[in-house]
């Protein structure tokens, strides 16, 4: 039974500290030794769909019902519903140097969407010996998930994702990844013209 709690224990403080596909060690006390354990992104991500999970929370803030709010920082995206109540979903968030920060309104939903990197991601990816497709059809393989929500006239989106393991992570160019489950229940909840605030 320890050995399990201890199993549980580091898969999560991994998932908190490192990348994905890291090659993490811990102490078993039992056994007296260290243990390798390798982070798949199938651990990965079944972790961050228990610790991301939807939940109904208490929420302060100052903002009108159907507002989004998005806490980069914390991971969070809180969707207002009024009487001191908030949904609230994890998600992952733009990767150092590509966060942002202010109120934009969607301006257009899609289901199932197909996605367009802009040149400089092209560029970008090309670099680092990555060749990424100029157009990529809406569909289980896309990294824009299933429904994608677009953020004012700016290349933003909030979107689901195929890679669960990102979510709580900085990692994107920007955009706001959901868990599919998570982007599909927002995208029915959420109208055009709906204020999003980035802080």
């Amino acid at each position: 039974m320890h050995r399990v709690v201890l199993s549980a224990l580091a898969l999560s403080l991994l998932v908190a500290a490192g990348p994905a596909h890291a090659d993490n060690r811990f102490f078993d006390p039992n056994s007296k030794t260290w243990v390798s354990l390798k982070m798949t992104p199938e651990m990965a991500g079944q972790i961050a769909r228990k610790k991301y999970k939807r939940k109904l929370v208490s929420y302060s803030g100052p903002e009108e019902p159907g507002t989004i709010v998005v806490d980069t920082n914390a991971r969070w995206l809180y969707h207002v519903q009024g009487n001191g109540k908030a949904m609230r979903y994890g998600i992952g968030v733009g990767k150092d140097g590509f966060t942002w920060k202010g109120t934009e309104k969607i301006t257009r939903k899609a289901e199932w969407p197909g996605w367009t990197p802009p040149p400089e991601m092209i560029v970008r990816e090309r670099k680092k010996g990555r060749k990424l497709p100029a157009h990529m059809p809406g569909g289980p393989k896309n990294p824009l998930g299933a429904r994608a929500m677009y953020l004012g006239s700016t290349i933003y989106r909030i979107h689901g994702t195929n890679e669960d393991w990102s979510i709580g992570q900085a990692v994107s160019s920007g955009c706001i990844r959901m868990l599919n489950s998570d982007v599909e229940y927002l995208y029915e909840q959420v109208k055009i013209g709906a204020k999003v605030k980035v802080l």
